[in-house]
């Protein structure tokens, strides 16, 4: 296959990024682009200005269109279930934005309609190509760690950005911030384990961000901190540690994996990744400074989204499966509704009950 003509459903934030490491990627080229919102088309179009682009306000008119080989969802995160079920009634390549929709019930739906398709359809959950976390993943999966005992992840960042008319204020749009963000999270932790994540318990609430907004009367609601625990059938344990308001912290991320023969550790955006081998080391591990092979555009998450790209694009070549897929798109939903829902009832949830509420 030669070069693959890509369109662009959503030009927001996200949907520019998603341009821009495209302009920078071999075999690549953007040839639609579909959004309701004219401001966002203008950005997009300013972006990618001297190129031959159909712009339109909606996807089915780009769908129509026939000029695109491959298609990114970058939308809203309410919007993904009916965008999807739309292109998989297509043979197009999918790269759909995290999370894969805001609820269990629209990620199978999703799941069955894509039942049978041939063309690829990839979960955008990139922080698994972050550099030093892709370093991470591949020492624990080389057994580096031995045994896997512990996984924490701490992301103290800055309040959710701006988005077109605020969606991301509110929890019905974005499915609540611990699926909104911490699906990143969440599939890390099943990608480190390898295990069946089978009961949650949270503590979380929304103190500090957001609180003085209104919009038509209605205070936004959605969580700016929260703990996570994450218990796997392997015996394992995960902890999440997430506040949206520290952007005054020395490292926005860190993630540690700890096992019976060493500790992996990750830290962004430092770009940090370390080994500290039990018998070896006391409080002096290894450290490296971890960069992604041949980036040519970094863009905001590292060069993780470039990555992506490439291995979406290597992909729809070769005909392989995806590297993040619906499965993986829908568990990381799940523990999120999960984590939220032991919120707000104030107990354990176990997972069967959220990813089989029939019993």
């Amino acid at each position: 296959m030669g070069e693959i003509r890509y369109g662009i459903v959503g030009a927001g934030m996200m949907g520019q990024e998603h341009i821009m490491n495209l302009r920078h990627l071999d075999g690549a080229v953007v040839t639609a682009v579909a959004d309701p919102h004219e401001p966002s088309r203008a950005a997009a179009a300013e972006v990618l200005a001297g190129a031959d682009v159909t712009y339109v306000e909606d996807h089915h008119e780009l769908l129509a269109s026939g000029r695109v080989d491959a298609v990114v969802v970058a939308t809203p995160n309410m919007t993904h279930r009916d965008i999807l079920l739309d292109l998989l009634e297509t043979d197009l390549h999918i790269l759909v934005e995290k999370p894969l929709c805001t609820t269990v019930e629209d990620c199978r739906t999703v799941i069955a309609a894509a039942e049978g398709r041939e063309a690829l359809t990839w979960v955008g959950l990139e922080y698994r190509f972050m550099p030093p976390v892709a370093r991470l993943v591949e020492e624990v999966q080389k057994g580096t760690t031995g045994p896997l005992r512990m996984v924490s992840v701490r992301e103290h960042r800055f309040p959710f950005l701006p988005k077109v008319d605020d969606w991301n204020r509110f929890n019905e749009n974005t499915g609540g911030t611990l699926v909104e963000k911490a699906c990143h999270f969440f599939d890390l932790m099943n990608l480190l384990t390898a295990a069946t994540p089978v009961r949650v318990l949270a503590s979380g609430g929304q103190d500090v961000n957001f609180l003085n907004e209104s919009y038509d009367g209605r205070t936004p609601d959605i969580l700016d901190n929260a703990y996570v625990i994450v218990e796997y059938d392997s015996g394992a344990r995960a902890v999440l540690d997430l506040c949206m308001f520290a952007e005054a912290g020395r490292d926005q991320s860190q993630i540690i994996v700890v096992g019976d023969a060493a500790t992996v550790e990750s830290r962004l955006p430092v770009s940090e990744f370390s080994i500290g081998r039990r018998g070896e080391s006391w409080f002096s591990p290894d450290v490296e400074t971890a960069t992604a092979p041949e980036v040519p555009y970094m863009g905001h998450h590292e060069g993780s989204s470039y990555v992506e790209h490439t291995m979406f694009r290597d992909a729809i070549r070769s005909g392989i499966r995806p590297e993040v897929s619906l499965k993986d798109g829908l568990l990381s939903v799940a523990m999120g509704v999960a984590a939220h829902r032991s919120i707000e009832e104030r107990r354990a949830v176990t997972m069967a009950e959220v990813l089989d509420p029939a019993g």
